[in-house]
């Protein structure tokens, strides 16, 4: 049963029908009371009904007398993570989204989502996985588990648990066999959709194979990637920034193991320096795009990322980057496939 459907009950319910619904839901017993139209007219905790009783109601009683009536609330589709974070510093556990008609649309539960980014997201999973054959000789690369799931996997929960709804997969080698294991993403309170490259597009051009995105901005990501970023702290960057585009970094460290000498052009040493340390930042394979910059993306061709942000700067748009400063590991290789084995069973994703 969904979260919505668990939390929501209709005015003309009994107060027995609310009590028992109540009781299921145990640490998270708030019910949202709707009409017919599923507007939301107020909500109904255990406290509301026994003072309700203490009052003078009962049974008989029509719930819309033991309701809360402004419960409070976020829009959906608009810039709400603010106002999550308000809600959840005041403890709220459960906080439903309304549409425009202030119809309930969806339910935040704090202990499965963590915020709502206003953002689609697509991941790429087309790809042949070469380099982890056998493994992928007959599973595609996104579906090797780790530890008890795919790789694949961890990045879609962690992309519902800050509340992206709508996720598409680029799918071609094998990828009938991700349509099949996700399914509609009905399990996980998702929207998923495929598209499908009929020909290499590169890392980046099978995005126009979308129909249509519902958000102004967009996630893409590798679908191989083991990764604890914080895709909040993400797009508040992107936000904050005003930026076209943004880039997930991961560190690259490079220890010299001899003193390095700084000269100018004519030989002259300006400085030394015992065996330093350099810190390089490289793409991460994760970004954040202002939906309008696709127009830059040639129909039918294939076309990488480095080449959109090669556009990106060229027409001195704002690309900017975001570092990864938790855990983030490409499965490129066998031993990358075996190091994931390994650390998962020290690290939450």
């Amino acid at each position: 049963m969904s979260e919505l459907v668990k939390h929501i009950i209709n005015h003309e319910a009994s107060v027995r029908d609310a009590l028992i619904k109540l009781d299921k839901l145990a640490s998270d017993a708030i019910l949202f009371v709707v009409d017919l139209d599923k507007i939301l007219l107020g909500s109904l905790t255990d406290g509301d009904l026994r003072r309700g009783f203490i009052k003078g109601l009962d049974f008989k009683t029509n719930l819309s007398e033991f309701i809360q009536p402004k419960p409070s609330y976020v829009i959906e589709g608009e810039e709400s993570i603010e106002k999550l974070e308000i809600y959840k510093a005041k403890n709220f556990k459960i906080v439903p989204v309304l549409n425009l008609s202030n119809q309930i649309v969806d339910i935040i539960n704090f202990k499965h989502t963590s915020t709502v980014l206003p953002v689609d997201a697509i991941l790429m999973a087309g790809g042949k996985g070469m380099r982890l054959r056998p493994l992928t000789e007959k599973t595609p690369k996104p579906l090797l588990k780790v530890g008890d799931k795919p790789i694949i996997e961890y990045n879609i929960d962690r992309l519902g648990k800050v509340g992206v709804k709508n996720i598409y997969i680029s799918v071609n080698y094998l990828g009938e066999q991700l349509e099949e294991y996700f399914g509609n993403g009905e399990e996980k309170n998702l929207n998923i959709k495929y598209v499908w490259e009929d020909k290499p597009l590169g890392t980046i051009g099978s995005i126009l194979l979308v129909d249509s995105f519902q958000n102004d901005d967009i996630i893409v990501m590798n679908s191989d990637l083991l990764t604890n970023i914080d895709f909040a702290d993400f797009y508040k960057l992107f936000k904050n920034l005003n930026a076209d585009m943004a880039v997930a970094a991961t560190p690259y460290q490079v220890d010299i193991p001899y003193a390095v000498l700084e000269v100018n052009g004519t030989n002259i040493v300006k400085s030394l320096k015992e065996k330093p340390k350099y810190t390089y930042y490289s793409n991460a394979g994760i970004y954040i795009m202002k939906k309008k910059i696709l127009g830059m993306i040639p129909h039918g061709e294939y076309f990488d990322i480095t080449d959109l942000m090669d556009k990106v700067l060229q027409m001195n748009l704002k690309l900017v980057t975001f570092p990864i400063n938790g855990y983030w590991l490409d499965i490129g290789k066998h031993e990358d496939f075996e190091k994931a084995q390994e650390d998962i069973k020290h690290i939450k994703l």
